[in-house]
C-alpha cells in the first residue's frame, strides 16, 4: 500500500508539473503575439495578393517573413478570406493590401485593426481605365485607352483601375512607399530597407524602358485580352487595350461586344487574342476562332504558378514585352 501510495503522489506531482509548463508556454505564445514580430525576430508582414509579396521580398531580404493571403493559382479577385486568416493578419507587424481589388480582403482589414497597415493604393495615383469613347484609335505615347470595359464591372466603390503593379513606373513608386513602410516599422534595419529599394526601382526603371524600346515602332497599337488589368501599361506605352470582358475575368461578353471585337480586329489590323494563366481561355479562343487570330498568354500578375511564363515579377513583365512585341509586329 505504501508504494501504491507514493507511485500515485510521484504522478501527480510529474502531471502538476508538466501542467505548469504548459501554462509557461501558453502565456510565452501569447506575450510574442502581443509583442509583434516572427518566432524568429523577423519582421511579420502580411501581403494580401502576390505583387505585393514580392515588394516585401525584395526590399526586407532577410529581415521580414512575409506570407501572402492568396495562395498560388487562386484568382486574387475571387478570394475569401477565413476567420483564421482574420487572426493570423492581425498578429502581423505590417499588413500590406491595395484596396479595391478584393472586398473580402478590405473587410478583413477593417476588422484586423494593425497598426502599420499600408494601403497600396495611397502609395501612387490610381485612375479609371473602361469607358468606351468609340472615337478612333489614333494614340499618342502616354494616351493609350481601353474601351472593354463592359457596364456593371467596375473596380470596386471608387471605379478606379487597381491594376496599377502592370505599370513599371508606378509600380516603382509602390515600391518606395512600402520601403517606408517597413523602415518605420523596423528602424534597426532602415539602411538595409532602402539599399534594398533603391536596388528594386532601378530594376523597375530597366523594365519601364525595355517596354519603350520595345514598342516604340508596331504595325499596329491595339491588342485583345480576356480580363481588362492592362489600363495602365497601355497608357504608358502608348497602346490601346480592348478587352472581352471587365476586370471580373470570369465575365460573359455581350454578343454584341464580341461582334464590335471582330470589327476592331480587323480595322486596326490585330493578330492575336490574349488569355491569362488564372482565368478560363474559352471566350478568346472563341474570338479567335471567328475572326482567324492567333491566341497567346499575357499574365496579369495577380499570383504565380507552374503555368507563369517567369519565376517571378521581373521575368513574367519581360515574357509580357515579348509576346506584345509579337503580337504587334514590333520593329
Amino acid at each position: 500500500m505504501n508504494i501504491r501510495r507514493g507511485r500515485n503522489r510521484s504522478i501527480r506531482i510529474a502531471l502538476t508539473a508538466s501542467a505548469a509548463a504548459l501554462s509557461l508556454g501558453v502565456l510565452s505564445a501569447c506575450g510574442g503575439a502581443e509583442s509583434g514580430g516572427s518566432a524568429d525576430g523577423k519582421l511579420a508582414v502580411t501581403a494580401s495578393f502576390y505583387p505585393l509579396e514580392f515588394l516585401v521580398e525584395q526590399i526586407g531580404g532577410d529581415h521580414v517573413d512575409v506570407t501572402t493571403l492568396t495562395g498560388p493559382g487562386v484568382e486574387p479577385h475571387d478570394l475569401d478570406i477565413t476567420p483564421r486568416q482574420t487572426g493570423q493578419m492581425s498578429e502581423a507587424d505590417v499588413l500590406l493590401y491595395l484596396r479595391g481589388l478584393q472586398p473580402a480582403v478590405d473587410k478583413a482589414v477593417d476588422q484586423a485593426g494593425v497598426k502599420n497597415t499600408v494601403d497600396a493604393a495611397d502609395l501612387t495615383t490610381l485612375e479609371a481605365h473602361g469607358s468606351s469613347s468609340g472615337d478612333g484609335h489614333d494614340h499618342a505615347e502616354g494616351d493609350g485607352h481601353d474601351h472593354g470595359e463592359e457596364e456593371g464591372h467596375d473596380h470596386g466603390d471608387s471605379g478606379l483601375d487597381p491594376h496599377v503593379w502592370l505599370d513599371p513606373v508606378k509600380y516603382a513608386e509602390m515600391a518606395d512607399g512600402v520601403g517606408e513602410a517597413l523602415q518605420k516599422a523596423d528602424p534597426d534595419h532602415a539602411a538595409d530597407y532602402r539599399k534594398n529599394t533603391e536596388a528594386l526601382t532601378g530594376k523597375l526603371k530597366k523594365l519601364d524602358q525595355n517596354y519603350r524600346d520595345g514598342l516604340k515602332n508596331t504595325d499596329t497599337r491595339t491588342f485583345i485580352t480576356t480580363h481588362a488589368a492592362f489600363g495602365y501599361l497601355a497608357e504608358r506605352y502608348g497602346l490601346d487595350q480592348e478587352s472581352i470582358a471587365g476586370v471580373d475575368p470570369e465575365s460573359e461578353p455581350s454578343p454584341a461586344r464580341m461582334k464590335e471585337l471582330q470589327k476592331i480586329a480587323a480595322q486596326e489590323k490585330v493578330t492575336t487574342v490574349f488569355f491569362e494563366t488564372l482565368a478560363s481561355d474559352r471566350t478568346a479562343k472563341v474570338l479567335a476562332e471567328d475572326t482567324g487570330l492567333r491566341t497567346g498568354v499575357l499574365d496579369p500578375l495577380e499570383g504565380i504558378t507552374d503555368k507563369s511564363q517567369g519565376d517571378d515579377y521581373l521575368e513574367v513583365m519581360e515574357a509580357n514585352l515579348a509576346a506584345l512585341k509579337k503580337a504587334l509586329g514590333a520593329k
